[in-house]
């Protein structure tokens, strides 16, 4: 007699270092199978590579004749023929007659680093042409995403005869439709997920369109803006526009900018974008741009940027003006070529920053205790959507990726104003498409408008809707929610002790980078290391040391930790040998370099045998 299919043997998945379950409740898997490892031993034989490297480069799916390429990634080879991009030959050539013709460009851009990037570098490409566009960055509270009629309006009134919008307008029927009517050329550069209602303009570069075969639907906005004026600049060198008084612009030297947007809108750092972000860190490090350079200095960026610094410290700041305050000054710094001036609008970026971490912080206490309600002690809900009045609009986001984070589920944050309209964001995790949700939620008629990408959506509705936006979520997302939750994995690149912990090995690792989405940074374990040391610093963050057998030690951070489940373990086992996983940073301090572990998780040696959980 068979047996039913539940009685049947099934072998235990690997776990990495024998954690089946760590204090965070994590399997810890080690990121190569036996293929993996058998192709990191061919890249260590064939390309002479440091063992652990070539773990990092088989764990991320290379290949082991790409090898050179991906340690090295040029956008001479990773950039495909522009016109590849649906409609870029007619967007090109229309943005082509408005430089030759010296017509008003209207530039329309989003409110967040993408967008401010994205405008910042066609309008620095256009005054290189003799033009003088005008830009316009909608306030975020009055005006909301995208282009309005009223803008538009505004922008006709002032003499623009073609407008150009930037990380926005897929979705803008109305708006674009009245540019049209008053007579101005349309060009939409955008990124976003598209429906199958597109604006009737003269040209829509969106890569991620249903009949778009580029293959590029992974660049961020000013990555796309970069394209497009590659195909700009050769159109207006076949016109015989460019001479030795009105030199070609040097796109190359604006990585600057891309790098930031790139990061920022946390685009997959894959492909040309990985390319694009590395070479923008080495511009960066070159401290040539005045508005790059007084941002990185209100930062107190000490050493060279890395791709987290720009994700964690710059984008923030220049996201801070869309936020909270005035919604042109990121675009203004990045245009700014007085570093007096520019050190003034970095300053107040600063302030604004500083002003929004605290409104930030109030909101979130708050939206964390009404989502701990919600999902109770049955941990319920596939999806979590929150809302309050008096909430700022500019820090719903923010609001909402931190609920995404404590809880690990797809998470709302509603920002609800007097009129009774609410406005919010949403954050979800890998697996879960958020954007499709919201597109279709538009289509039914729950929410009034929404769109965005599959990890991050923007919303607006009416409050009477919540309930049912609530409920169509779950019914939407649960299925997708449960599989991307069933198994909650963490991925071992590989084991070293304290001893090996260096600059040396943080130098070799980021051979990798740029690190970020779509390519994780390494993830290294501590097998069995002491917890010598743990205490409180900065806002909720653990200050760890530990001590390997040998006696070497390693310093170790572990970021808003403090009341979470990794910091009340490192807490709690304070003296205890512990296996520790984390991440490498260098820490710059006064001219002097030293390491540190960023702590992601931790677990008990010998926990018995491993467990399908």
């Amino acid at each position: 007699m068979t047996p039913p299919a539940s009685a049947l043997p099934v072998e235990a998945p690997q776990a990495f270092l024998g954690v089946a379950r760590s204090l965070t409740d994590k399997l810890w898997r080690d990121r190569l199978d036996a293929r993996g490892a058998a192709q990191a031993l061919a890249m260590v034989q064939r390309h002479q590579l440091p063992e652990l490297l070539a773990r990092v480069l088989a764990g991320r799916g290379v290949d082991i004749d790409a090898v050179a390429d991906f340690l090295d990634p040029t956008i001479r080879k990773l950039l495909p023929d522009p016109f590849t991009v649906t409609e870029m030959e007619a967007a090109s050539k229309r943005v082509a007659d408005a430089a030759t013709t010296g017509e008003k460009v209207a530039i329309f851009g989003d409110y967040d680093v993408d967008g401010a990037t994205s405008a910042a570098l066609l309008a620095w490409h256009l005054r290189h042409c003799g033009l003088d566009p005008l830009i316009h960055i909608p306030d975020r509270i009055f005006e909301g995403y995208g282009p309005n009629v009223e803008a538009v309006r505004g922008l006709a009134a002032k003499g623009a005869t073609l407008l150009v919008t930037v990380d926005c307008g897929t979705t803008s029927i109305e708006p674009l439709a009245e540019a049209k009517r008053l007579g101005m050329s349309v060009v939409v550069i955008d990124h976003h997920q598209c429906g199958l209602d597109l604006p009737e303009v003269d040209a829509l570069v969106n890569p991620n369109r249903s009949d778009d075969l580029s293959g590029l639907g992974h660049l961020a906005a000013v990555g796309l803006v970069l394209v497009t004026l590659v195909a700009v600049n050769r159109e207006l060198r076949q016109r015989g526009f460019w001479t030795s008084e009105m030199p070609e612009p040097d796109l190359l030297g604006m990585l600057h900018h891309v790098a930031l947007g790139t990061v920022a809108d946390v685009a997959p750092l894959i492909g040309l974008n990985r390319a694009f972000v590395a070479k923008g860190l080495i511009a960066m490090r070159r401290r040539d741009h005045v508005g790059h350079t007084a941002l990185m200095d209100v930062a107190r960026l000490n050493g060279p940027p890395e791709a987290w610094h720009l994700g964690f410290m710059l984008g923030p700041r220049v996201n801070a003006g869309g936020r909270i305050g005035r919604a042109d000054l990121g675009v203004r710094l990045l245009l700014e070529g007085d570093s007096i001036e520019a050190a003034r609008i970095a300053a107040e970026l600063d302030r604004l920053n500083s002003e929004r971490r605290v409104i930030e912080q109030a909101a979130e206490a708050q939206a964390e205790a009404e989502a701990l309600a919600s999902i109770g002690l049955e941990d319920k809900l596939a999806v979590i959507v929150t809302a309050s009045e008096g909430w700022h609009p500019g820090v719903v986001g923010l609001v909402a990726s931190r609920l995404k984070e404590k809880f690990s589920r797809p998470a709302f944050a509603i920002a609800l104003e007097p009129g009774g309209i609410g406005t919010g964001s949403g954050r979800s995790i890998a697996g879960v498409d958020l954007g499709k949700a919201v597109r279709q939620a538009v289509a039914d008629g729950i929410l009034l408008k929404g769109g965005g990408h599959a990890m991050a959506a923007g919303v607006t509705l009416r409050k009477e809707k919540l309930a049912e936006f609530r409920a169509y979520l779950e019914n939407a997302l649960a299925r997708d929610v449960a599989e991307a939750r069933h198994v909650n994995e963490l991925y071992i690149d590989g084991a070293v002790s304290a001893r090996a912990v260096t600059p040396e090995l943080a130098t070799t690792l980021n051979r990798a980078g740029p690190f970020g989405s779509g390519n994780p940074e390494p993830v290294l374990a501590l097998p069995a290391h002491q917890l010598v040391f743990a205490d409180e610093v900065g806002q909720a963050h653990l200050r760890l040391r530990f001590k390997a057998g040998d006696g070497a030690i390693v310093n170790g951070i572990a970021f808003r930790s403090i009341g979470q489940k990794l910091g009340n373990a490192l807490l709690a086992n304070r003296g205890q040998q512990m296996h520790v996983a984390g991440s490498l940073s260098v820490d710059r301090y006064q001219g002097a370099e030293r390491v540190q572990f960023r702590v992601v998780d931790v677990a008990l040696p010998d926990q018995g045998p491993s467990v399908i959980r």
